[in-house]
């Protein structure tokens, strides 16, 4: 299969739409912390639709970027850009597999920790935090690095689709 140009707008649309589901994960999980703390002291967590958006943003999280690895399997995706070193490449592409991976594991631990009440995969779950946290900081330090430093265009690619 050859290369595409650029990414496809279901591809720009789920990457935009994944990346506000992950700010709004960071952003929704100290309700969710305070459920699950009672769950753990034996208690019954009540009713609260901030939890619930965690919970199905997670899945949500889960779904899109399953479609977004079926889209990237059956549509591909750009080359990087040709001028750009062969560490760098190979850095950009465990990055986004890493990116991947956690997008997956981190709702399946989430829910088999809220729905199956199993402590290991919370902790699991949490411990991934800080791994996405700083995927998703050096993701956008080298968006910003190709756009304002590099100024390659690379950016454009998650504006605009192409073939």
């Amino acid at each position: 299969m050859s290369l595409p140009k650029g990414y496809s707008r279901a591809q720009i649309a789920l990457h935009w739409v994944v990346a506000v589901l992950i700010v709004l994960q960071f952003v929704l999980h100290e309700p969710i912390a305070e459920a699950w703390d009672v769950i753990e002291d034996g208690g019954v967590a009540a009713f609260d639709p901030v939890v619930a958006m965690h919970v199905f943003g997670g899945l949500a999280v889960l779904v899109f970027a399953a479609w977004r690895l079926v889209l990237r399997k059956t549509r591909g995706a750009p080359p990087p850009p040709e001028a750009e070193p062969a560490p760098l490449k190979l850095a950009a592409h465990l990055g986004h597999m890493a990116l991947y991976a956690l997008m997956i594991l981190m709702p399946i631990t989430g829910a088999v920790a809220w729905f199956g009440g199993i402590e290991a995969s919370a902790e699991v779950h949490e411990a991934m935090k800080p791994a996405m946290l700083i995927l998703v900081a050096v993701h956008l330090l080298a968006a910003l690095w190709h756009q304002f430093w590099l100024k390659d265009g690379l950016m454009l690619r998650m504006k605009r689709a192409e073939k």
